[in-house]
């Protein structure tokens, strides 16, 4: 698959890389109904093999139980993919999710995903959101200064503004960004990647398949037969009015995937990968069938006529 060099950092990664947020299982706020840990094992040793090299987490999936996974996924492999995760969400003992980036709280939450993830440094640290605003240039350096003592290598953002970016590139560049993009959620091309790509702030976009919405393979039916913890069930994209509009761009995904015979969702996650500011996507799997999507997509250069009808698809 081909690779980029992302943002400042020196790392080359993969055009697709592997998202660890399903894999955190059912028992939680932003679960995806229930998980087969053996599965979720199966399908990073797979992306792994197929050549992916970068993984992407967080600490509040599965409330640590994402990390947990990719560790004992990795555990005895020589030659380990990047591991990205995150900070910010963090989480009561009742299992109640708040935000915090203040210093002590970061600190802490950094020495809990190296012990979960039995590491000794963090290849990517992320602010998950930029949340509460006014304690981002207060955990901006918190993570300049865990960069500093080695705890992590580089250190990014997740769903943060270019006016939050500009604040806090005054105390330190940025190394990468995560916004959501896909044909469902465009409006992240018109500021926000063109920024980055002017500042050298690599740009991994998550949700290129509206969290498999646009995979071509989710039905009106299915959706209504997602489990009541399948945080899905209650999101706008897939209850009306948008879900008639979604569905109807996965009839032209799966139209315009046959001529290059891959998946509908292949081609939704090409479509996010066709800019030039745009590093790389992550995309998640639940188990090691799921990660062809993944190669095919990674491997996928659309024509300019696919893209331009894709495009309209969104005006």
């Amino acid at each position: 698959m081909k690779t980029k060099k992302l943002g400042n950092t020196d790392f080359e990664i993969t055009a697709v890389g592997l998202g660890a947020w399903a894999i955190g299982g059912a028992g939680w706020e932003f679960g995806w109904g229930k998980q087969d840990d053996d599965d979720s094992v199966k399908a990073i040793h797979k992306a792994i093999d197929s050549g992916i090299n970068w993984i992407d987490t967080a600490a509040v999936y599965g409330l640590g139980h994402s990390e947990e996974i990719v560790a004992k996924a990795l555990k005895g492999m020589k030659a380990k993919p990047y591991v990205f995760t995150k900070c910010e969400l963090r989480w009561d003992e009742n299992g109640k999710i708040y935000n915090s980036i203040k210093k002590e709280s970061v600190k802490y939450e950094c020495e809990m995903s190296l012990k979960r993830l039995q590491t000794d440094v963090i290849d990517l640290y992320q602010i998950h959101w930029p949340s509460p605003d006014n304690e981002i240039e207060e955990g901006w350096e918190v993570l300049q200064e865990l960069k500093a003592d080695g705890k992590i290598r580089f250190a990014g953002v997740s769903n943060f503004s270019v006016e939050q970016m500009e604040r806090i590139m005054k105390i330190a560049p940025v190394s990468s960004l995560q916004p959501p993009y896909s044909l469902s959620h465009p409006v992240t091309e018109e500021e926000i990647i063109p920024y980055c790509e002017k500042n050298n702030i690599g740009v991994i976009v998550y949700s290129p398949m509206m969290s498999g919405l646009l995979s071509g393979k989710m039905t009106r039916e299915r959706i209504e037969a997602l489990p009541d913890d399948d945080w899905r069930k209650s999101s706008s994209q897939f209850r009306e009015p948008r879900l008639t509009r979604n569905l109807q761009i996965v009839e032209k995904l799966k139209e315009i995937g046959k001529k290059y015979n891959v998946e509908a969702g292949a081609a939704a996650i090409a479509w996010t990968l066709r800019l030039s500011g745009v590093t790389a996507a992550i995309v998640g799997a639940r188990n090691p069938e799921q990660i062809d999507l993944l190669i095919s997509a990674g491997n996928l250069t659309l024509n300019e006529n696919d893209i331009d009808e894709m495009k309209k698809l969104i005006t």
